[in-house]
């Protein structure tokens, strides 16, 4: 019997590519067998499938490329899930209690949902004694992507309605079209600003602590306004933008942690 190495052992999902094509196969196979024989009982397969597939592969694609004792598959999952449901339901509560009508609109909104996503990355963290950085980003992509799939979900669902003269119809083209949209922008948005504030959170670790410092702030409202600005405009060159924006701070980010970080890497003790 072959004997896990510990590459073997800490893999306990397929590559990235594979998650990839399998989910892209799955759900265009689904809209395939909905158009042939208009069955509404699959569009939930394919709202589910189409807003989940590129949160899960990107996750996946983070941990191909940072396999970390600290970050155990129970802990991925509960940031994914819980950390996504408890935001979704933390942002819509704090929306519906404090943004109003105006133009400053969509930085509440960033200034709310970023704030929720930071807070669940540190409760998803607890029980990690050390803390490097490339974790903190894993984890807070972790949080961002699972809140990215959640939203996507609902947009989703909200665009198979669609007014045509007097008479509301379901569109399945206008659901694929906007989970193509998402799904291409959600890497450079929900899962790239939850990654840089959750490796600054795990950055500014002091003797197994976690505390809040001016770098933390900082990189809050720097994520809070790129949200901000993304929601605020309709171009494809303004995404290009503030995506470019976005990656340069977290390429360097991630960089560093390659390079040790704060504290070196070492199989930490968790609970």
């Amino acid at each position: 019997m072959e004997i896990p190495t510990q590459e073997t052992a800490e893999r306990w999902a397929p590559p990235w590519w594979a998650v990839f094509l399998g989910g892209l196969l799955l759900w265009g196979a689904t809209i395939a067998v909905a158009r042939v024989t208009h069955n509404i009982i699959l569009l939930p397969t394919i709202v589910l499938l189409g807003s989940f597939l590129v949160p899960i592969t990107a996750v996946v694609w983070y941990l191909d490329h940072d396999p970390s004792p600290a970050l155990s598959p129970r802990r991925i999952v509960t940031a994914f899930l819980i950390g996504g449901v408890m935001g979704v339901l933390g942002a819509s509560l704090f929306e519906y209690w404090l943004v109003r009508a105006g133009l400053i609109d969509a930085f509440e909104v960033g200034l709310i949902e970023e704030f929720v996503k930071g807070v669940f990355v540190v409760v998803v963290a607890l029980g990690i004694h050390r803390f490097h950085i490339r974790d903190g980003m894993v984890l807070g992509a972790t949080v961002g992507f699972g809140f990215a799939a959640l939203e996507s979900s609902g947009y989703a669902l909200v665009s198979l309605f669609v007014v045509q003269g007097n008479q509301l119809i379901l569109s399945l083209n206008s659901v694929i079209f906007t989970e193509l949209v998402r799904g291409v922008l959600a890497p450079v948005g929900h899962g790239l600003w939850s990654a840089l504030l959750g490796g600054a959170i795990f950055a500014a670790a002091r003797r197994g602590r976690l505390r809040l410092t001016w770098v933390i702030l900082g990189t809050y409202l720097l994520v809070s306004a790129l949200h901000g600005a993304f929601d605020s405009i309709s171009s494809i060159m303004g995404y290009v933008a503030i995506s470019l924006i976005g990656l340069i701070p977290s390429i360097w980010l991630w960089r560093r942690g390659d390079a040790g970080g704060v504290l070196e890497r070492g199989r930490p003790s968790v609970v």
